[in-house]
């Protein structure tokens, strides 16, 4: 595991999660019947988590966003160089694995629970969120320059304008 890196505790639940899901996802693809429950349990409760976790990163990255110029990829995606490349690689990876064991499920036993298995890769979404929206480094906020008094806040020339309607037939 990655020791003294910000955030690990989000990374190790996020393969806990992930170990969790393949392994409950294999043997409800073998052994159907008994483990139904048990697997719709398991992707719906990583559904719910993956949900909270991405709304609260969002929530973070919210609060973060009047200093840092944050994007909807770099947060949720680490992209940009966001995370340190040992960081980013786990939480791909995770994620990665969620999507081909769900699509894997539900295309192996279709039309049955597995179908629910779908809907995990959000479990990844939102910890890869709340660990950029939490530990991530984004680039300053870019603010746009301040209007002078010739110039109008969205940026057309005020003194022009004025002299337009003066000089404009008000008939």
């Amino acid at each position: 595991m990655i020791v003294g890196v910000k955030g690990r505790r989000i990374i190790q639940v996020d393969i806990v999660g992930t170990a969790l899901f393949t392994v409950v996802s294999v043997v409800e693809m073998i052994v159907m019947a008994w483990m139904r429950p048990v697997a719709v349990a398991v992707d719906l409760g990583l559904f719910a988590v993956g949900c909270v976790t991405f709304l609260g990163a969002y929530a973070i990255a919210v609060s973060r966003s009047r200093t840092d110029e944050i994007g909807v990829a770099s947060l949720y995606f680490l992209t940009n160089d966001v995370a340190p490349r040992p960081v980013r690689n786990r939480l791909w990876v995770t994620f990665a694995v969620q999507c081909v064991v769900a699509v894997t499920a539900a295309s192996v036993r279709p039309f049955t629970t597995a179908a629910f298995s779908v809907l995990v890769p959000m479990f990844g979404l939102g910890l890869n969120g709340l660990w950029a929206a939490r530990h991530g480094t984004f680039g300053a906020r870019i603010t746009p320059p301040e209007p002078t008094d010739e110039t109008s806040a969205d940026g057309s020339d005020t003194e022009a304008e004025t002299e337009m309607e003066q000089n404009a037939s008000h008939g």
